[in-house]
């Protein structure tokens, strides 16, 4: 099975300037083409940026999925040969706004992720919980799976996606500073206990108050940091992936004295409480 390199744009964005981020997101794809990318993974909102300060204020900058700026993308990667993950704002049914990461490709839009854990935090303040069930999308070899910022911090989701088949999970986010530690223990752990391929894409600027560290990673099934920033710096970091190596989910050490599966031996029998809202937990908008 043939290997994918992969690239994730670490960039700044200008909050409601989405003719500038278009114009750097086509560069960027522009650019990595000539390293031969497949797949080039962008951050989350980075067509809009992610500061707004109410719903009101956010809602002309979003866009209907199709809509002009990924029919744009997806005309762009149809010339280069290449997939892209980019992060924007949905103008969705009945007024609602999504968070949301549109998948294009060269035939053109292939699949949108709605955010589907929210924080108080950016215009995830003013946006609708993402409403879809989780999917994988095969690119024809690579299959792959989106998840978007604060969802990485919730295990249900990567394994979700791993049971559905995926080998790369992508996670477009705006990490600021509070987030460090997001990056040092969960980042890894996501791609370690599931055996796939794992690839966060942060952004870098200030906005609204708030700094973003970048940190961008991607890491292999075993846990290993593929590719990384240690700074708040634009970057393009570059990986080899291979599909089949994530898709060997038994791990021997020692043949018959040493082996684990950290989804083969699941007991899936004994989970049902993490399907359960238990009585006295907070729901969203609630204190």
């Amino acid at each position: 099975m043939p290997n994918w390199k992969i690239a994730a744009v670490q960039m700044d964005a200008r909050l409601a300037d989405k003719t500038h981020n278009l114009a750097a997101v086509r560069s960027s794809l522009e650019r990595c083409a000539v390293e031969h990318a497949r797949l080039v993974v962008f951050p989350e909102c980075i067509l809009t940026g992610y500061g707004f300060g109410s719903k009101e204020e956010a809602w002309p900058h979003a866009e209907p999925i199709p809509g002009p700026s990924t029919q744009t993308l997806a005309a762009d990667c149809k010339r280069l040969g290449l997939w892209a993950v980019v992060g924007t704002l949905e103008q969705g049914e009945k007024g609602r706004l999504f968070n949301a990461a549109v998948l294009v490709g060269p035939d053109g839009h292939l699949a949108t992720y709605r955010k589907v854990h929210l924080p108080c935090l950016g215009v995830d303040r003013f946006t609708t919980p993402g409403d879809r069930p989780f999917a994988v999308h095969d690119l024809g070899g690579l299959r792959l799976g989106m998840n978007i910022c604060y969802d990485g911090s919730f295990p249900e989701a990567a394994r979700v996606l791993t049971l559905l088949g995926a080998d790369l999970v992508v996670l477009p986010t705006n990490w600021p500073d509070a987030a460090r530690k997001t990056v040092q223990y969960l980042v890894q752990a996501r791609a370690f206990e599931n055996a796939i391929y794992y690839a966060a894409v942060n952004r870098v600027g200030t906005e609204a108050g708030f700094h973003f560290i970048g940190h961008s990673r991607i890491v292999a099934p075993n846990g290993d940091l593929l590719a990384i920033s240690e700074d708040d710096r634009e970057a393009v970091l570059f990986a080899e992936i291979e599909p089949e190596r994530a898709r060997q989910k038994r791990v021997i050490n020692i043949p018959k004295l040493y082996e684990v599966d950290r989804v083969g031996d699941r007991r899936p029998d004994l989970y049902g409480p993490l399907v359960e809202h238990f009585p006295g937990a907070p729901k969203r908008g609630t204190s």
